[in-house]
């Protein structure tokens, strides 16, 4: 079930975001169905961070050379994990697009 969760940021901010609450590592606050989330933003967004990281160091190993990558990652927000990647049907989406210039 979908509900909105409060994360703080490093700089004192605050994001709500639609998000799915855990059992463990929430308060819930209000009457408004917002739950606090027990984690800074930036560090929910650590883990998609490092998988980004990873991925792009697999294309750009050498073996293909391509001029450009794009990666888009959909990203749900969990009051438990933090930020994991979100599945589109039955698997993760990930979408990776390669580009080469003409003449490279």
């Amino acid at each position: 079930m979908s509900e909105l969760l409060r994360f703080r940021t490093g700089d004192g901010g605050v994001i709500v975001v639609e998000g799915d609450p855990s059992d463990a590592g929430v308060q819930r606050v209000g009457r408004g169905g917002v739950v606090e989330v027990n984690r800074r933003f930036e560090d929910a967004l650590a883990d998609v961070q490092r998988a980004a990281a990873a991925a792009l160091a697999v294309f750009r190993d050498g073996s293909l050379k391509p001029d450009g990558v794009d990666l888009e990652f959909g990203i749900k927000l969990n009051a438990e994990a933090g930020a994991v990647i979100a599945k589109t049907s039955v698997e993760g989406h990930l979408t990776v697009k390669l580009s080469w210039k003409p003449g490279a």
